[in-house]
């Protein structure tokens, strides 16, 4: 018995060190890789300054003062997308600084669009994001909500949040940090 729960531990734990030693795609710029730590392994986002300057800015400045760490996917829906980013887990919520503007862009959402949620004005956006699931799901968003970024490793985790409005048990992200700062 000793033997199996040994065997087992040391499955576990080289399974974990795979999850959390998960390389970047080649190219990466680790300035503008944001990597979101999840219960099934890591999220890689490429980070697009050149869409939207203001907002990668602000997910930078979370991030490095770990606004981000425990925080619930509070809404998730099949075939549209997983939501977060409030540090109060219900959607209403957001960080100590003003709302940002707006910086809409034609750039088509997509499975793995990250883009910036807000309420129906369009300058509201302020901590909260989320994650289309599918090609098709998150379409109607183009040039309503600003793009900030497009997953380029992980994909499959985003795909294993827990769904819900908001989910019974919500997932978290257990650390969200910039690839050159890792923690």
């Amino acid at each position: 018995m000793k033997r199996i729960v040994t065997a087992a531990a040391i499955v576990i734990a080289t399974a974990w060190a795979a999850v959390a030693q998960t390389p970047a795609p080649a190219g990466t710029d680790p300035a503008n890789t944001l990597v979101i730590e999840l219960k099934s392994g890591n999220v890689m986002i490429k980070l697009r300054p050149d869409l939207a300057p203001k907002h990668v800015e602000r997910v930078k400045l979370l991030a490095r003062e770990k606004f981000y760490d425990n925080v619930k996917w509070h809404r998730v829906i099949t075939g549209f997308m997983a939501q977060t980013g409030d540090p109060k887990g219900v959607g209403v919520g957001g960080s100590k600084y003003p709302d940002l503007p707006a910086e809409f862009t034609p750039e088509v959402y997509k499975r793995g669009t990250v883009g910036a949620a807000r309420t129906a004005n369009p300058n509201s956006a302020n901590s909260q994001f989320f994650i289309c699931f599918t090609d098709m799901g998150c379409r109607s968003l183009t040039g309503q909500y600003t793009v900030w970024g497009e997953v380029v490793s992980g994909m499959e985790h985003v795909d294993q949040i827990t769904r819900g409005e908001p989910p019974q048990q919500p997932d978290v992200m257990k650390k969200v940090y910039l690839l050159s700062e890792k923690r």
